[in-house]
């Protein structure tokens, strides 16, 4: 596969109802049903335990959508197979008694020259930190690579690859606003410390709405107040415009909730006794 064909063509988008056949137009790989009992665990899984409640979620998932992201296999004899990437997808279609799993065939060689593909690309790409979260996943997915193992082959310690990819179990509504830049990864990083996801995205309203900076959401969540100046009506600020020119000097119009401030700018005292005869004869 060629390195500068860009991480669109490594990384499908999917969404959970896409359908293998989609998946297929893809990624350009020919989709198979493979027999489960035609497959083999692979004795290299890096993980040993698969802890029961992520089990019982996707079998959930599977039972209700079916499987979306098809096994990774390679030939290892005639209608034989070992599983490369995706054991606890056929773990899960084992305890549903499926006869067949969407799988695509690739020989050792061929994973890690696209493994390695996906690395250089992920590199050299500008990707927010939502694709960086879901290439990261990807890597670990479909090419059976542990964080420390993604840390390593990145160059990045695996704190920072642990953190990207907690990302991706915030809120799809928060993960639209980084991924379109709403929203720094800094904010991310403070909405994930946040306990529900109602509070999250009461939070994120918020931060949208005041154009809050990483630092005020922080002090938010902390308890501590932050005073935002809400947008100026059209008319305030051209009151402002006439003030500053009237009196020459520089006015501001601070309207928040029900209450209306204007600040006068002096320098002089001089200044000042000139304003207070203006507004006397007024």
């Amino acid at each position: 596969m060629p390195l500068g064909r860009g991480l669109g063509s490594l990384i499908p988008a999917r969404t959970i109802k896409k359908t293998t056949e989609e998946v297929l137009v893809q990624t350009g790989e020919q989709v198979l049903e493979i027999r489960i009992d035609q497959i083999q665990s692979n004795p290299e899984q890096p993980r040993e335990n698969f802890p029961h409640l992520e089990t019982e979620e996707l079998i959930n998932s599977i039972r209700e959508y079916g499987i979306i992201q098809p096994l990774i296999l390679t030939k290892i004899g005639i209608d034989q197979y070992q599983i490369i990437a995706g054991e606890r997808r056929w773990r899960a279609a084992k305890v549903l008694e499926l006869i067949t799993v969407p799988s695509l065939v690739r020989s050792i060689e061929e994973n890690e020259k696209l493994a390695i593909s996906l690395l250089e690309n992920i590199q050299r790409k500008d990707l927010n930190p939502m694709e960086k979260a879901k290439a990261y996943h990807r890597l670990m997915e479909e090419f059976n690579l542990t964080q420390e193992q993604v840390a390593k082959k990145m160059g990045k310690a695996r704190a920072s690859i642990a953190n990207t990819l907690r990302l991706l179990t915030l809120p799809e509504s928060i993960q639209k606003a980084i991924a379109q830049e709403r929203i720094t990864e800094g904010h991310a990083k403070a909405l994930l410390s946040v306990d529900t996801e109602e509070k999250q995205k009461a939070l994120l309203k918020r931060i949208l709405g005041l154009g809050l900076t990483v630092r005020e959401t922080e002090k938010i969540m902390s308890g501590k107040r932050v005073r935002k100046n809400i947008e100026l009506e059209p008319k305030f600020l051209e009151k402002e415009k006439q003030l500053t020119e009237a009196l020459g000097t520089k006015v501001k119009i601070i309207k928040r909730n029900k209450k209306i401030k204007v600040t006068i700018e002096l320098y002089q005292d001089k200044e000042l006794d000139n304003l207070v005869k203006k507004l006397l004869n007024l």
